[in-house]
């Protein structure tokens, strides 16, 4: 029984309609809209006013709702993005979806509110007008600058027109983009159903600690309370991870936790029970223990050991040699080094981790937001002790991932509450839960040494690096195996040594992050070009050139690619904006005095999938008796665009336009294993299965009625209609497996060998490669950075959507810059998004994208992936600019303002 008077009873306008409030006055508007009254289009990415999801109009005016108390709408006319004018709002959707101003789509609805504010009052505002009213919300994947684009077209006639056929090729808008502007997305917090139980959990307060606890029966018998939870309470083994061999992190921690955030408990109950509790009344005493966060105390003789198997906190370690390094070092006429350190670099997505779970007819069903359903069903079935088809995951939409969403996190928790109390369980991190317990960059400490002869030919490179793994092994393997392989930059090296190690500290446990480790090698290979080319008296883009890979030319795994290899045609596309980038910089210095301009260039390259490992992807498609045409697509798409980019791949290989195709999103009880969505290889790998599996079904077609290859095909209803008069009657043929009377399955697997002992062998079936250019400011007073252009060239093989690519590569470019410049996350320190900074609407410059395309011998129709080396040459760049503004290097990232000042002060610089 509501205890609350009418009295209590806040009422307020919502989207033109009278609604009635009896949450408590203080609650959060924000709250309110989402669980009260069904306003899921109001996201929440922080509940302290940093990010801007949650923003809605009061009273015609854009507010956060998550610092809007309810009792703050009394009588007041509240809109969210269903509410917008519809013309205003009919015009941003367009102008947003022609634009591919929205990838994940969390941030869309606080963006789009703020631009229609902005639009009511200024109907055709300039980039200026558009960057300060969006200002207050944050977008991690699309760079803004496709949003700006989008903003302004909406006051102009510019919307652009999008092609619908969607042939490998046209740039389509995204197939899946509908729901994203319109804010019926369905993220991880928005599926739960009423009543859910909340599951609440208890982590440790230090990096390191002892802990014992206290009556938790009595916490058992409280009443809102249905089950407290500890690692007595797991069925199967209370350990995950992601790299076999390194399974590793406990889903409770037993007697000591080994970082601040580390579960020890949760609390199983009704909402309103855990909306109330004070965590530091959990029955629980701590006893902190020396912890060691840095790699070299780690490794000292003297420091606690996290695990057993790791000596010296060693987790494990990578190697490449090839050639001799020694020689070649000693061949060289000019040999220079330097040492680099890289910071722990916080995702940061707008969404937090988020999901719920429940039993099912004996089954547990988990409806999360992940980006890889398969791998975390295998974990869970471990835990729980039930086998693979007792767990079914229904990946929600992604509000972001960028690789931390590939490890479990609140996905135990709320499965085994439904498997205990038999209802519904769900969780969403706060930020601070976020921040404190999701998977970072790892850190780099890193000393190369390279040699070059005075025509500029490198004749050796030595690398060393020591990445902070974290408290759990996470995805540290494939890190510590990685760079080796890519620390060579994409150059002919032909004496080279390279070794790195992961190594355990009492810190959150780093993971994968766009790069797997490659950004930061890049930064210490690229910078050291820019000194050798320097040292021999080279311009920068000539030495990259000259040293660059090509076909025919071995790596420095000695693997040779006779096709494909497209890092001088990316570093070519550069050159035009070099020579005018030099020569307005060398004016500007000219006439100014504290500020100066620089231009810096770096290329990168990345093996797309698995390194030396099985890595296949699994696509079924049908033909059903009226007609429709399924396509089982099971590549989460976490922003990138997977839904549209696969289904171009499928529908250009049966034969049909992307509009006939029905797809069906991941789901691991209707859609096979398509792998997990990281190290860019959906569109290479699971593009591969798709076109198989279109290409499959077509020769089902083409030879049920013996015709010509080259048969066109239309599907009509009940029919199929085919050029040559070849027509079939679906209707009256038998209906098979799954529901169709045509069915396809097909697999692929990138063919890859194992390295040897010196890391030879053949680690990927294919590269992709980049090259960045950045215009770069440098207030030599104050010790900051601002960027002015960058150019991003991608080879990309065969661009599928190159819209697509475009907003991949302007966000990898905003990742890159902000790890360049702003973002450190301190372990213990930093746990919000207002002392964590990444880059604002303001902070990113105009980004000219170049599309290269060398076309690979494995890649669907030519193409390679993308997504992570649009982020790797792009902090370098930024860093060989700052010296060419300056004279000064810079070798700890992020370059904040303390370091850059300090730097020029060493340099000379009052």
């Amino acid at each position: 029984m509501d205890k609350r008077s009418a009295l209590d009873v806040i009422g307020f306008t919502l989207n033109g309609a009278t609604v009635q409030s009896r949450a408590a006055g203080h609650a959060r508007l924000s709250a309110t809209l989402r669980e009260e009254l069904n306003a899921k289009d109001v996201k929440v990415g922080c509940n302290a006013g940093d990010c801007g999801a949650c923003t809605v109009l009061i009273d015609g005016a854009p507010v956060c709702a998550c610092l809007t108390s309810t009792a703050q709408a009394k009588g007041r006319d509240v809109q969210t993005l269903r509410g917008l004018d519809p013309v205003i709002l009919e015009r941003l959707q367009k102008s947003f979806t022609a634009h591919q101003a929205a990838q994940c789509g969390i941030c869309t609805p606080g963006m789009m509110i703020s631009a229609a504010a902005l639009l009511r009052e200024v109907p055709k505002p300039n980039v200026a007008q558009v960057q300060d009213a969006l200002g207050g919300v944050l977008c991690r994947c699309t760079g803004y600058r496709k949003i700006i684009d989008a903003v302004v077209a909406v006051g102009t006639t510019g919307i652009p027109e999008i092609s619908v056929k969607g042939d490998v090729g046209d740039p389509i808008a995204r197939l899946d983009g509908a729901a994203k502007v319109d804010g019926s997305e369905r993220f991880g917090d928005d599926v739960a159903p009423d009543g859910a139980l909340v599951a609440l959990v208890i982590r440790s307060p230090f990096a390191h600690a002892a802990f014992e606890f206290g009556d938790l029966d009595l916490m058992r018998a409280s009443e809102g309370v249905e089950a407290v939870l500890t690692a007595q309470d797991i069925p199967g083994s209370n350990l995950f991870g992601t790299i076999p061999g390194f399974i590793d992190q406990p889903v409770f921690a037993e007697t000591e936790t080994r970082f601040k955030g580390e579960a020890v408990a949760a609390i199983i109950g009704e909402a309103e029970f855990i909306a109330a509790y004070h965590i530091e009344d959990f029955p629980v005493t701590w006893q902190a223990l020396r912890a060691v966060q840095d790699v070299t105390e780690a490794q000292t003789d003297d420091a606690p050991q996290l695990h057993e198997h790791a000596e010296n906190n060693v987790m494990c370690g990578g190697f490449v040699a090839h050639g001799d390094v020694d020689a070649g070092l000693a061949q060289a006429d000019i040999v220079l080094s330097g040492s680099f350190e890289t910071s722990f670099v916080e995702h940061a997505y707008i969404e937090p981790e988020a999901g719920f779970a429940e039993v099912v007819e004996g089954r547990v069903h988990l409806h999360v937001c992940t980006q890889s359903p398969v791998m975390n069903q295998e974990a869970l079935a471990g835990i729980l002790a039930l086998e693979n088809d007792d767990i079914r995951i229904v990946p929600t939409a992604v509000g972001g991932g960028f690789g931390s969403k590939l490890d479990l996190t609140l996905h135990p928790y709320v499965c085994l509450g439904a498997m205990v109390t038999g209802r519904p369980v769900r969780m969403t991190y706060s930020r601070v839960e976020s921040m404190a317990t999701s998977t970072k960059r790892h850190p780099g400490r890193i000393t190369i040494k390279g040699g070059v002869r005075h025509d500029g030919t490198v004749t050796g490179l030595r690398f060393d690096g020591d990445f902070n793994t974290g408290a759990y092994a996470s995805w540290g393997p494939t890190v510590a195996n990685r760079v080796p392989l890519h620390a060579s930059g994409p150059y002919r090296i032909p004496n080279y040594r390279a070794q790195s190690k992961g190594v355990y500290t009492h810190c959150p446990p780093s993971g994968a992050f766009r790069g797997f480790g490659v950004p930061q090698s890049a930064i210490a290979q690229e910078t050291l070009f820019d000194e050798l080319a320097a040292a021999v008296g080279m311009d920068g883009l000539d030495f990259r050139v000259l040293n660059a890979l090509d076909n025919g030319v071995p790596t420095v795994s000695g693997q040779v690619f006779e096709q494909g290899v497209g890092v001088k045609a990316c570093l070519e596309a550069l050159r035009p904006a070099w020579g005018t980038g030099k020569a307005e910089c060398t004016s500007f210095n000219a006439t100014s005095t504290h500020l100066k301009r620089g231009v810096g260039i770096a290329a990168g390259w990345y093996g797309c999938g698995n390194t030396s490992m099985a890595n296949p992807s699994t696509i079924k498609c049908g033909l059903k008796a009226d007609g429709t045409l399924v396509l089982h697509q099971g590549a989460v798409d976490i922003g990138q665009g997977s839904n549209t980019v696969i289904t171009q791949i499928f529908a250009q290989a049966f034969g049909v336009s992307v509009n006939q195709v029905a797809l069906l999103g991941a789901d691991t009880d209707i859609t096979p294993d398509a792998g997990k969505t990281s190290a860019s290889r959906q569109t290479f790998v699971t593009g591969n299965a798709a076109k198989l599996s279109g290409e499959s079904l077509r020769r089902q077609v083409l030879t049920l009625v013996n015709a010509a290859e080259d048969a066109q095909i239309a599907l009509g209803e009940g029919q199929i209609e085919m050029s040559g008069g070849h027509n079939i009657d679906l209707s009256r043929m038998e209906v098979g497996e799954d529901g169709y009377v045509m069915r396809a399955v097909a697999s692929y697997d990138p063919p890859t060998e194992p390295l040897d002992e010196n890391g030879q062998g053949v680690p990927y079936a294919q590269f992709g490669y980049a090259a960045h250019l950045a215009v770069v400011e440098v207030d030599t007073k104050l010790g900051t950075i601002k960027p002015i252009h960058i150019v991003a060239a991608h080879d990309v093989g065969q661009a599928i959507n190159p819209l697509l690519v475009e907003g991949q590569a302007q966000g990898g470019v905003a990742q890159g810059l902000g790890m360049a410049l702003m973002e450190e996350f301190i372990p213990g320190r930093t746990d919000n998004l207002h002392d964590y900074l990444i880059p604002t609407i303001g902070d990113v410059p105009p980004i000219e994208t170049v599309i290269v395309e060398e076309p690979d011998a494995h890649g669907p129709f030519g193409a390679k992936g993308l997504g992570e080396h649009a982020l790797i040459p792009t902090a370098p760049a930024i860093l060989n600019a700052v010296h060419h503004a300056t004279g000064v290097r810079l070798r700890h990232v992020p370059a904040l303002p303390h370091r850059v000042r300090a730097a020029l002060k060493e340099a000379g610089y009052e």
